[in-house]
């Protein structure tokens, strides 16, 4: 895509849709929204002697509030969101009861104490710190007896003020860093307050409190490094900061990983001459992980001077601060930008806004491509390839050069790993450590190929193998941390199984462990055939063990489009809504810079949405993943609808009937963010619109992607701009 200006904003957000037809009214999906949580009360006091206290409730996901008085008084009821009642109490203690209600029904009560008293507050404490991780940002607690809220002047420009429950923390964030002059009054039933001033100084956080995010593991091949701890540098930078740059150079460490500091960057050179040239003719991307306290604007330019010289700059407006912002920016765009080779470039130019006074973070600086082979990040074939090399037995024997007994089917290597249990190991097994844990977020799949002769087995043990991962570094009690993939073998055949700890059913030891996925104290692989606990033998013969990137090719269909002429989906339409395809990107910020979006229009249509079709049908079990980027403005949005977007897929065969056949996934999102929503019919919830039909994954009659805005079954509007969909 051509592009001369990139704009960043970075953004987050979730999504929910469901299309269909007027017969379509199942509200099915409200079963799996969860009960509001975050739920209280801010209880303000009049301080005047009445005892008038005003509670304005608050919780995510509800739709209205009951608030129970604690006095013996008649409940205050359906209290929707934002809006407040007023009590006059007594002198006293009360227990306040806030029922908090879902759009589905599901309730949350929470109760919270509040005391009433007609003196002031005594005894007021006030903690004002400087936040640890957001630069600018005041926190400030007050507690005090007798008081029941209290109010925070910063003591900006604005003279912004907050009010919160006395003991409950206030934050504020300041424009600039400085000396304030911050006012704490806490209140009670009484007319007199008590105050607090302090004169405090706000500090700005001038680096990066944690390390740059690690690049994707890929292969040698794929990837011209300059600058990163993750990947073989691959050029010999002659200066990280030419001599006409007026900028100061610091190489730093955060977290451990090297990091480069400008400080009063102006126009900052890298140059790698001679044979150190980039021949970036092969390579599809320029990365750079970027933070700054201060910058506005953010350039990048490439210099090309193998014959006649050539050069193109790449602007980042608007980028965020005080955070790791990842660009990735292609090099067709260096192209579109002007250069007309990259076959020899030798110098790097970072410059921006404004030149001269800002300071700037640089890490994994890098050219790549999308891979060509998928490489293993752990593997052994038993033959002197592989990189893991410390296989050891528990109470058997094993040979990790043993001869291929049955040198046939699927296995044809000269040597495997022998695996012999003569019965007398109670707890038998095989188990390598790994140097790092394993990021089973990342890459959650093993595969090995094994062989069992019937001849070796005794007993009446499950014909199984296990998988399982453990945290190495407790030692003798690696056992208790660990998590397990069991699948069934046939005897006297060679095999390939798989564990993936993202998909496949697992036990935790100990029961309470987290997700595999989510954990990241895991570095020990053990392997055991026919089961735990037991004195029967067996032998087996294991081969071509792997973890990591296992990418088959992707079959058809294919679904992709950008919208900016890239792509094979022709048949974008709309139900009940508009479905423009060559719409100007109104929002170029945050994750999406490209020029051109899908505008998504619905004006009150009942049942509104976007669909397209494909051939041939989806096999979610090859691939299950759709994924798209999505913002909505909220100046679009009427109504009290949930912000939401929904997948369905559905089956063309059936015409107007189609969506009797749908399956459905629904995610929140975030409004005025571009965000990036994934759908995976393999991991995620979905919901069949029938209630009986077969997972997704094990269908194979669905054609249809429909797409929905802010839920099912209603007259209200909204607006999406939506980019690069991809099917994978």
């Amino acid at each position: 895509m051509k592009i001369l200006k990139y704009m960043l904003g970075m953004c987050c957000f979730m999504a929910v849709v469901y299309a269909c037809t007027e017969d379509e009214n199942s509200t099915d999906f409200l079963n799996d929204i969860a009960a509001p949580s975050n739920v209280s009360v801010l209880a303000v006091v009049t301080p005047d002697n009445t005892g008038l206290v005003t509670l304005t409730p608050s919780g995510e996901g509800a739709t209205k509030f009951d608030i129970a008085y604690g006095d013996g008084s008649e409940d205050a009821t359906d209290l929707i969101p934002g809006s407040s009642t007023q009590h006059i109490y007594e002198e006293g203690s009360y227990d306040i009861l806030i029922t908090a209600t879902g759009i589905n029904g599901a309730v949350t009560a929470v109760t919270q104490t509040i005391n009433v008293a007609f003196i002031a507050p005594q005894d007021l404490l006030v903690t004002i710190e400087n936040d640890a991780a957001i630069s600018r940002q005041v926190n400030v607690v007050a507690t005090a007896d007798f008081a029941i809220n209290y109010e925070v002047s910063f003591g900006d420009a604005d003279n912004t003020s907050l009010m919160a429950n006395i003991g409950e923390a206030v934050s504020f964030t300041y424009d600039a860093a400085g000396t304030y002059i911050i006012t704490v009054t806490a209140f009670s039933a009484a007319i007199e307050t008590t105050t607090y001033t302090e004169q405090f100084l706000v500090t700005e956080i001038l680096q990066p409190l944690v390390a740059a995010p690690t690049p994707p593991n890929r292969n040698d091949d794929d990837v011209i490094s300059m600058f990163s701890n993750s990947y073989a540098l691959d050029v010999d930078v002659s200066s990280w900061r030419s001599d006409w740059s007026t900028s100061t150079l610091s190489d730093i460490q955060i977290n451990d990983n090297d990091t480069k500091f400008y400080a009063d960057a102006d126009f900052v050179g890298v140059e790698f001459y001679g044979d150190a040239a980039v021949d970036a003719t092969e390579m599809e991307f320029f990365h750079v992980d970027f933070w700054s306290l201060n910058a506005t604007t953010f350039r990048i330019k490439l210099v090309d001077l193998g014959g006649t010289a050539t050069e193109a700059e790449i602007v980042f407006e608007d980028i965020p601060q005080n955070e790791w912002v990842s660009l990735e920016i292609p090099m067709s765009d260096f192209l579109d930008a002007g250069m007309t080779s990259i076959s020899s470039i030798q110098q790097l130019i970072f410059s921006g806004l404004p030149t001269g006074t800002f300071d700037f973070f640089i890490d994994n600086v890098y050219f790549y491509r999308t891979p060509t082979t998928y490489m293993p990040l752990l593997s052994d074939d038993f033959e002197g390839n592989g990189n893991i090399d410390s296989w050891t037995a528990d109470a058997l024997s094993i040979d990790i050069n043993a001869p291929n007994v049955v040198n046939e089917s699927i296995n044809t290597s000269l040597t495997v790993l022998e695996y012999i249990d003569d019965g007398s190991g109670q707890y038998a097994n095989v188990r390598f450590e790994s140097d790092a844990v394993f990021d089973l977020a990342s890459n959650s799949n093993f595969a090995l190929k094994i062989y069992v002769p019937s001849s070796s087995v005794t007993g009446s043990q499950p014909n199984q193998i296990s998988l399982k991962l453990q945290n190495n570094n407790l030692g003798g009690n690696a056992f208790s941390t660990q998590t397990e993939i069991i699948k069934p073998i046939v005897l006297d055949q060679w095999q390939m199984v798989t564990f993936d700890f993202a998909t496949d059913p697992f036990i935790n030891f100990d029961g309470g462990s987290p997700d595999p996925v989510n954990r990241s104290d895991l570095n020990r692989v053990v392997i055991q055939v026919n089961s735990e606990n037991n004195f029967d033998a067996v032998t087996a013969y294991i081969d071509d063990f792997s973890y990591g990137p296992q990418i088959p090719a992707e079959l058809p269909p294919f679904a992709m489009d950008d919208f900016e002429g890239n792509g094979n989906i022709t048949n974008w339409t709309g139900d009940q809504a508009t479905a423009t395809t060559d719409v100007s990107n109104p929002q170029i910020t945050g994750i999406n810079y490209s020029s051109n979006i899908l505008l998504y229009e619905d004006t009150g249509g009942q049942y509104a949405n976007v669909q397209f079709s494909v051939t041939p049908k989806f096999d979610l079990m090859d691939k299950s993943k759709f994924t798209l980027k999505i913002y909505v403005p909220s100046s679009s949005v009427t109504g009290s609808e949930p912000n939401q977007i929904s997948l369905k897929l559905q089956n063309t065969d059936l015409g107007g009937n189609a969506f009797s056949t749908q399956t459905e996934i629904i995610k929140p999102i975030v409004l005025d963010q571009w965000q990036q929503i994934t759908f995976d019919f393999a991991v995620d919830t979905f919901i069949n619109f029938d209630g009986g039909s077969p997972n997704p994954v094990d269908r194979s009659d669905l054609d249809k992607v429909v797409i929905q805005l802010n839920s099912e079954n209603n007259f209200e509007s909204v607006t999406g701009y939506i980019d690069d969909f991809k099917y994978h």
